[in-house]
C-alpha cells in the first residue's frame, strides 16, 4: 500500500502544474531534488500513520478478546477527546477511512494556479529614441484535477499591457484541452494545446530559456507559441523515449497579405490560425520523437504537415501543402547548458497564387530555414542566486527559395541574416529571472541592440 502511495504521488506532483511539461532540463533536476526530499517525508508521514494503525489495530484486539459485561458496553467516541491523546481511540470506520483515503486528496488542492510573465527594455545601438520597454506577456494557468488520470488544462495570456481596438495588445487562449492517462502510460488529449516542436515551443516560459528576447529560429521559422485545436497521442517508455502524434488544425494560406512585410518577418506567423473560427477543411498531422536515456542529454525531431488551401472557394493555391520539420539536441553535464537546432519548412504549388501577387513585395516562400547554435555556463551560484552567461549564433533565412515564376515576375530571395547573442540569466530561486544581453545582426546591422528584462513563473 506504501509503495503504491508513493508512486501515485509521485505521479500526480509531477503533473501538478501545466507548466511542469515545459520546464526546463535544469529546472526539472531541481523540483525533482525538491520532490525527493518530500517523498523521504512523506514516507516518514506513512511509516508514523502505520505505526499508529497497527496500535490501534491492537487495541481493537485486545478489546474484542476481552470479557464485557453485557450492562456496561463499551462505547467508543473521539470528539470530546483531543486529537493525538493517548487515551483517544479511533474507531475501525475511521482507520478504514483513513486508509483508503487518495492520494491527490492527501497531497492538496485539485485545481491549481500557475503562472508566467515578463517586462522588457530594448535599446537600440545606433538610435537611442528607439528604446522602448514593454510587458510582453502576462499569462495566467488552471490546472483541474478531475481523478487522478484525468485533468484539464488552460493558460490566457496577455500581451503589450493593453487590448483594445486602438492598441497592439492580444488577448488569447493560449492552451485548453483536456488530457486522459491510461494504465500502460498512454496518454490522449483533445482541444487547444501547444505542438511539440523544436525546444522552445512546449518550454516557453522566460526561466526556461536565455536571453531576453526568444530566439529568432523559434519564433519566425517555428512560430512559437504554436497551438493547434484537434486531438493528441503520446506516451514515455522506459528506455527514455516519448513520442507524440495527433490531427489538428492547419494554417490558411488565404490570409496571406503580399503587399506586408509580415510573411517576411514570419512565413507560418502571418497564416497561423491559432484555434480562432479555424478552417478545417484541411486538417493536418504532426509527429515528435524525443530520448532521453543518458542523464543530461536529449536528441528529438519533429515533424508538421498538411493542405493550406483549406477548400477556399477559387482559391488559386488549393492543393498547397506546407510541412516544417526540426531537429535538436540538448545536453547539460555538470554546469554546462549546451543546445542546437535545425529547422525548415516548405510550401508547395504557390506558383498559381504568386502570379496574382505580381508587383507585390512579399510573394509565398517555397522554402524558409534556421538554425542556432548555443553554450551556457553556471559561473557562480550562492544560495538562492545563480548566474549563468551564455553565448548563441543563428542564421535563419524567411524567404530562401521561391516557386518558378514568368520572367519579369520574380522576386529576389531573403538575406540570409545572422545574429549574435550574448548576456546573462540572473535567477533569483526557482522562479524568478533577470536578463541581460547584446545583439548583433550580420545584414541589418541597424537592429543591433542592448536588452534588459525581468521574467518569472510559477
Amino acid at each position: 500500500m506504501k509503495k503504491n502511495i508513493l508512486a501515485q504521488a509521485i505521479a500526480i506532483a509531477l503533473m501538478a502544474s501545466p507548466l511542469a511539461a515545459s520546464a526546463s532540463e535544469a529546472e526539472l533536476l531541481k523540483r525533482l531534488n525538491k520532490l525527493a526530499a518530500e517523498v523521504e517525508q512523506l514516507k516518514a508521514e506513512l511509516a508514523a500513520t502505520k505505526q499508529k494503525t497497527d496500535t490501534v489495530e491492537k487495541r481493537q484486539d485486545a478489546l474484542a478478546a476481552a470479557p464485557v459485561a453485557p450492562a456496561a458496553p463499551v462505547v467508543m467516541t473521539t470528539a470530546a477527546a483531543p486529537s493525538g491523546t493517548a487515551t483517544a481511540v479511533a474507531p475501525v470506520s475511521t482507520v478504514s477511512t483513513v486508509a483508503a483515503a487518495s492520494p491527490a486528496t492527501m497531497l492538496g488542492p485539485n485545481t491549481v494556479l500557475s503562472s508566467y510573465g515578463e517586462v522588457n527594455y530594448t535599446r537600440p545601438r545606433n538610435d537611442s529614441s528607439k528604446s522602448q520597454a514593454d510587458v510582453a506577456r502576462a499569462v495566467i494557468g488552471i490546472t483541474h484535477r478531475f481523478d487522478e488520470k484525468t485533468k484539464m488544462v488552460a493558460e490566457f495570456e496577455w500581451e503589450h499591457a493593453v487590448t483594445s481596438a486602438s492598441d497592439q495588445g492580444e488577448s488569447e487562449v493560449e492552451q485548453l484541452y483536456v488530457e486522459r492517462e491510461f494504465n500502460n502510460g498512454l496518454r490522449a488529449k483533445g482541444g487547444l494545446f501547444l505542438i511539440p516542436a523544436g525546444l522552445l515551443n512546449t518550454n516557453h516560459e522566460p526561466t526556461a530559456y536565455y536571453g531576453v528576447y526568444r530566439n529568432f529560429v523559434e519564433t519566425a521559422i517555428i512560430p512559437s507559441t504554436w497551438r493547434e485545436a484537434g486531438f493528441g497521442l503520446s506516451q514515455s517508455l522506459d528506455n527514455g523515449l516519448t513520442w507524440d502524434t495527433g490531427l489538428t488544425t492547419g494554417f490558411d494560406l488565404s490570409k496571406w497579405d503580399a503587399s506586408s512585410t509580415e510573411g517576411r518577418v514570419s512565413p507560418l506567423g502571418s497564416i497561423h490560425q491559432e484555434g480562432q473560427f479555424a478552417k478545417a477543411g484541411d486538417l493536418s498531422v504532426f509527429g515528435a520523437l524525443n530520448w532521453r536515456g543518458v542523464p543530461g542529454l536529449l536528441l528529438g525531431g519533429s515533424v508538421f504537415t498538411g493542405k493550406i488551401g483549406q477548400k477556399t472557394p477559387d482559391f488559386p493555391a488549393q492543393d498547397a501543402r506546407l510541412t516544417v520539420w526540426d531537429l535538436h539536441a540538448r545536453y547539460t553535464p555538470g554546469k554546462w547548458d549546451l543546445s542546437a537546432l535545425y529547422a525548415r519548412g516548405t510550401i508547395s504549388n504557390t506558383e498559381a497564387l504568386n502570379q496574382t501577387f505580381a508587383g507585390q513585395p512579399t510573394p509565398v516562400p517555397s522554402s524558409f530555414y534556421g538554425w542556432y547554435t548555443q553554450a551556457a555556463y553556471q559561473l557562480w551560484k550562492n544560495s538562492d542566486y545563480t548566474l549563468t552567461p551564455f553565448a548563441r549564433y543563428e542564421r535563419f533565412n524567411t524567404a530562401n527559395s521561391y516557386a518558378a515564376m514568368p520572367p519579369g515576375l520574380g522576386v529576389a530571395t531573403g538575406p540570409n541574416e545572422g545574429v549574435w547573442t550574448v548576456g546573462a540569466n540572473f535567477n533569483i530561486g526557482e522562479g524568478v529571472v533577470l536578463k541581460a544581453d547584446y545583439q548583433k545582426f550580420k545584414v541589418d546591422t541597424t537592429r543591433d541592440r542592448f536588452d534588459l528584462g525581468l521574467g518569472y513563473a510559477f
